[in-house]
């Protein structure tokens, strides 16, 4: 059977297929060992039944055969033992015998009683199984044999519990193992699915045994190394986007300063869309890096109400939807940056923007942002969040962008310890939603 094939018929997850190995593998061996040993036993007692067998049996001959007829009456009932009695005559009629056992019996006592005397070994039918062993003494007096084969290695009735017993030990030790064996590879898993730069955490725990800690240790260094070059590249992008300001504002000057040419239009033009790039370069490196802002319990329905009506007062169609009540614990100025950031694109993109709140089924906190513009493509969702990640084959071309604003939304929403969502309406429309804890 191929690896593939092997691989359908085993269970699906690691600790399952870890657990059947070692179970049937401890099972198969225990089973092997108990085979042995039974089997050893079973040879042991036989032997040692049929040697006690070939004596008893030939020193009684010889007692019955030396003693007068009359006398042997007296004698047979105490040469019995347990398996075997002898009755003087011709016994119970019966069949020929022909089983293994038998043969084995038969040669016993004719080795031990030297050949002197012919058997003639039968069957006696019944419900127990019973054979008789046929001779004639010395004196031509009829002897039988009347032998009940019984069990050599009889079972005592506490073995079946020890077994059960045994089982399940091999199952406790079994799963114990595999416990060992995949709970580091979970705890890794999880730290390698919580992992993210921009959120402080803890280390993950390097104890264990050698392998363990060296997985830990290089999963730690990794992100360490992660974080360092994250934090690396933002550095650059600021140290850039503040450089750039200077030459950027002298460029203005010396723009403003010379003729009123079509010329100098387009060149203002120019040098404002650099400085808006520059800007938002330096708000998403600080965006990345977070602020010093404490956290506060605010009032969410005047905290809404309050960003709906400083765009009202300029003239945009914002408005809120639905009861907004309740109270939220965040940093205010980094909340309203990310309200700003994804109105403003509702308005680029739509021309109107809704704001609602609701709590989600876990007690969060989510605040929507919602228009009815051309949306994104489903496909493009996770690439918008993005730094530099333009959409302007879904969204109109005229409206430019610099593709770092729903990136900056998601940098500050997780100093805020949410997220962000992005989905597209039924009937048209775009939805961008900020999770609070």
């Amino acid at each position: 059977m191929s690896s593939a094939g092997l691989s359908r018929l085993l269970p699906g997850t690691l600790r399952a297929r870890i657990f059947l190995i070692l179970f049937v593998g401890l099972a198969v061996a225990y089973g092997l060992s108990f085979s042995v040993l039974y089997l050893e036993r079973y040879m042991s007692a036989k032997a040692v039944m049929l040697g006690t067998l070939e004596n008893d049996v030939a020193t009684s001959i010889a007692v019955l055969d030396r003693l007068p007829a009359g006398e042997r009456a007296g004698l047979v009932d105490r040469l019995g033992r347990g398996n075997y009695r002898f009755v003087l005559g011709e016994g119970l009629p019966g069949v020929p015998e022909t089983s293994r056992l038998s043969a084995e019996i038969v040669a016993r006592i004719e080795e031990a009683v030297g050949h002197r005397f012919p058997l003639r070994v039968e069957s006696v039918p019944g419900d127990v199984p019973r054979l008789q062993a046929h001779l004639a003494l010395s004196d031509g007096s009829p002897l039988t044999i009347d032998i009940t084969p019984r069990g050599v290695m009889p079972v005592a009735d506490w073995l079946p519990y020890v077994f059960v017993v045994q089982m399940a030990l091999l199952l406790l030790c079994a799963w114990y193992a595999v416990r060992l064996a995949v709970r580091p590879l979970e705890t890794l898993a999880a730290a390698a699915n919580a992992l993210d730069p921009n959120r402080p955490g803890l280390p993950l725990d390097e104890g264990g045994p050698s392998e363990v800690t060296h997985a830990a240790t290089a999963f730690n260094a990794m992100r360490e190394r992660i974080v360092h070059y994250l934090e690396e590249r933002v550095q650059i992008l600021a140290a850039i986007s503040h450089d750039l300001q200077t030459p950027i504002t002298r460029m203005r000057l010396r723009a403003d300063m010379a003729d009123d040419t079509p010329e100098r239009d387009k060149l203002v033009h120019d040098l404002s869309e650099i400085e808006r790039l520059v800007q938002d370069g330096i708000a998403y490196a600080r965006s990345a890096h977070g602020n010093g802002e404490k956290a506060s319990r605010i009032d969410l329905s005047s905290f809404i109400d309050s960003i709906a009506y400083d765009y009202q007062d300029t003239g945009k169609a914002v408005q809120v939807v639905g009861m907004v009540s309740g109270t939220v614990a965040t940093k205010p100025h980094a909340l309203r940056r990310i309200l700003a950031n994804l109105v403003d694109n509702a308005l680029k993109y739509a021309g109107s923007a809704e704001i609602g709140v609701r709590r989600g089924g876990g007690g969060e906190t989510i605040i929507a942002v919602l228009d009815r513009g051309p949306g994104i493509p489903a496909e493009k969702l996770e690439a918008a969040m993005q730094p530099f990640f333009r959409l302007e084959q879904s969204r109109n071309r005229e409206t430019g962008g610099t593709g770092l604003g729903l990136a900056i939304a998601q940098q500050l929403a997780a100093a805020l310890g949410g997220t962000v969502r992005l989905s597209n309406r039924p009937g048209g429309g775009f939805a961008a939603e900020i999770v609070l804890p």
